[in-house]
């Protein structure tokens, strides 16, 4: 994307950092060749399993293990902070070279983190940095999806579902989290600003995504004319469903982000979910290894990088899910669209 598409997609990191494409990650041959006489290794300290995590993933390990470099362990914190913690200091008895990681909370990392750093790591990090760490001093990298053009992306595509009028609520993750914040904003400017025949009438915001179907319940009472509903990411999206699906309502569409099979499957069956908008995670995952190749023969890398945003329909949901992930999308989704 040319450098002028970035910033009109306001695509800047929390601390305004100018968004750098992914893609301008690549190593020579020779410095192949020299990180593999290395013979660094490398973990994975990710936040929660699901399917964007699986295809980070398997697009850092395609990289790293390109690069010479071995990946000891993967762990999955369940999003849950203390498990991380916990998480990062079994890894660290292996003394890894290069953490690759999401913070749960970046708040905590802060300090949680530090000694693993101090020991000699040098982490590579995805969407939200450790609160207080400098890039370049403690980190190597943010890699993230162009978050404000995710929101926007979703905004546009609910407007089209519901004809660009009636009242839609949010569904919001209530925390200091710039991914999602980035996202929630985009949401709301979009809606403000480009579709005046629509009404935001709820915003409600969630700690833990397992309580949104009793977030839905009660909006769903209080708005029985609801005509959307937005979420920041899939997992909150399902709660949402859920909710609907109680209350028989198939009137009522969702747009969110980050695929998974639940809400994919419910798109490819014509029910409520209307759009997915997805960043190209496998690219995230290889942009993370080749990040962690640059910072182990001492490279200069750009503060944040980014990859592009697409959003899924029925229409491109199977090729669109490639796109994202890498691989072929599930059997009960390719199923569901043949019938």
């Amino acid at each position: 994307m040319p450098v002028g598409a970035w910033g009109q997609s306001r695509a800047v990191g929390p601390k305004g950092e100018a968004a750098t494409s992914s893609s301008e990650l690549q190593l020579t041959d020779e410095e192949v060749a020299k990180l593999k006489e290395g013979h660094y290794t490398a973990a994975m300290v990710w936040h929660m399993a699901q399917e964007y995590t699986s295809a980070v993933t398997a697009g850092a390990q395609d990289e790293l293990d390109r690069l010479g470099i071995k990946v000891l362990a993967i762990t999955e914190a369940g999003f849950d902070a203390a498990k991380q913690k916990n998480d990062l200091e079994t890894v660290m008895v292996r003394n890894p070279d290069v953490i690759l990681t999401l913070p749960v909370d970046p708040v905590s990392a802060g300090e949680a983190f530090r000694p693993a750093l101090k020991e000699g790591a040098k982490f590579v990090i995805v969407d939200n940095a450790p609160a207080g760490w400098e890039q370049g001093k403690d980190y190597v990298t943010v890699v993230t999806d162009n978050n404000y053009e995710m929101g926007k992306h979703t905004a546009d595509a609910l407007a089209g579902a519901i004809g660009s009028k009636g009242k839609v609520g949010m569904i919001f993750y209530d925390a200091d989290f710039f991914v999602t914040n980035m996202r929630d904003k985009a949401f709301k400017d979009t809606i403000a600003g480009s579709y005046p025949g629509i009404k935001i009438v709820a915003e409600q915001g969630f700690a833990d995504p397992r309580r949104v179907q009793e977030i839905a319940d009660a909006m769903l009472l209080q708005y029985p004319e609801l005509d959307g509903i937005y979420t920041s990411w899939g997992e909150p999206a399902e709660g949402a469903l859920a909710a609907l699906r109680a209350a028989k309502n198939d009137h009522v569409k969702i747009s969110t982000l980050d695929v998974n099979e639940v809400i994919g499957l419910d798109m490819a069956k014509g029910g409520n979910v209307v759009s997915i908008t997805v960043d190209e995670a496998y690219e995230i995952g290889r942009a993370l290894g080749a990040a962690a190749g640059y910072a182990l023969l001492g490279k200069g890398v750009p503060p944040y990088m980014v990859v592009p945003a697409l959003t899924l329909t029925r229409d491109n949901l199977v090729k669109g899910w490639y796109q994202s992930m890498h691989r072929e999308a599930p059997q009960s989704i390719r199923d569901a669209l043949v019938k």
